[in-house]
């Protein structure tokens, strides 16, 4: 333990042992945290303890009967926590004639209702995977098939190009027309997302396909599962660049990837730079800083727009003011400006020869 960690923990107050189990008591489970008014009606996080119940398994009359509260609900819901609880009912079996170097090989192919494909990881994989990517059924209500009876099992995934199961019930394509039109993919969703976060690592992540038509609800639903906290982003993919010809409104051009942590352990990792990448840092006057490249000193803001940074710096030659063009103003505020100045970030080109500067970028300081 180093002095600072020394100072942190003896800084004369005593540890908060009932917060400090409600935030490991979030990591574990936090779709049963919510939002309450107390007396004084102060917003304040409270623990919903008959959900927290639902998720261990144990079901009560209470949480079955209550009023709903703030939070994501639908149709339903519990039966989502409780699919969660129940145990799988397939089995693997290995295919070795179907497989290359069975026995050596540290790939592993599975084909199947991914429901109970989920399931039956839990015990092998829970906690160890570091990252999971999922392109799930985006529900455009033409394409989209679930079973009207909402437990589906291997069984009845495998009728599913049929459009009938084995006990001869019909399947249904998803329209909005129905009024169940996003819950029917919500239920679907939910306990294969809550599977996939049990068997992510504390450092691991989960990268998620969506369109538009689905995508508010899926960022909540992950809100729920995976905790508000532990969103990284909404990256927007660009899967088209021609605008379809028979498109009656605004051509949508992207898809979204939706990304949750599993905790605060994430963390990003980059690839290194290639020496190509750093073959424009030279060092043509031997800095004793290193290789750098020079860089834009003024920017694409005009005077109206940043009229803090309109003003004028000195030629360290003629000693003449010179100032940026009223439509690209400096880049950077005055005080900044004199710091870099006195730390000679400034370059004015070959004998001083530019009109205006540019900021020397060191190599050193680029990140992966």
């Amino acid at each position: 333990m180093n002095n600072q960690d020394n100072n942190n923990a003896m800084n004369g107050q005593s540890l908060n042992i009932s917060e400090q189990r409600q935030q490991e008591l979030k990591q574990l489970f936090p779709g049963v945290f919510t939002e309450t008014r107390n007396d004084k009606g102060e917003l304040v996080e409270t623990i919903d303890f008959e959900r927290l119940k639902a998720e261990l398994g144990e079901f009560s009359e209470i949480y079955d009967n209550r009023r709903e509260r703030y939070g994501m609900d639908w149709p339903g819901k519990r039966d989502c926590l409780r699919l969660i609880q129940e145990p799988g009912q397939a089995t693997l079996k290995p295919c070795r004639e179907e497989s290359v170097d069975f026995d050596t090989t540290e790939n592993l192919f599975i084909e199947g209702d991914n429901l109970e494909v989920l399931k039956l990881l839990q015990k092998a994989y829970y906690g160890k995977v570091k990252m999971i990517y999922i392109d799930p059924p985006y529900n455009t209500g033409k394409e989209f098939i679930y079973p009207d009876n909402y437990s589906e099992s291997l069984n009845t995934y495998l009728s599913y190009a049929g459009l009938i199961d084995d006990q001869g019930k019909k399947f249904s394509t998803n329209t909005a027309a129905e009024g169940r039109f996003h819950t029917k993919w919500l239920n679907m969703m939910y306990p294969r997302l809550y599977l996939a976060r049990n068997l992510l690592r504390e450092d691991g992540v989960i990268f998620i396909s969506i369109d538009d038509n689905e995508v508010e609800n899926l960022r909540r639903m992950c809100d729920e599962i995976f905790g508000e906290e532990n969103f990284i982003a909404n990256i927007c993919w660009q899967k088209k660049y021609a605008v379809s010809n028979d498109d009656p409104s605004i051509g949508v051009m992207h898809d979204h990837i939706i990304v949750f942590a599993k905790s605060k352990a994430f963390k990003r990792k980059l690839l290194p730079r290639t020496e190509k990448q750093n073959s424009r840092y030279k060092n043509i006057d031997n800095d004793p800083r290193g290789r750098w490249a020079s860089d834009n000193y003024v920017s694409n803001k005009s005077k109206t727009e940043r009229p803090t940074l309109w003003y004028p710096i000195i030629h360290p030659v003629t000693g003449e003011d010179v100032w940026p063009d009223e439509s690209a103003v400096w880049r950077y505020s005055k005080e900044k400006h004199l710091e870099l100045e006195s730390e000679g970030r400034l370059y004015w080109g070959p004998n001083n020869s530019y009109k205006k500067p540019r900021l020397r970028r060191y190599l050193s300081e680029i990140q992966d």
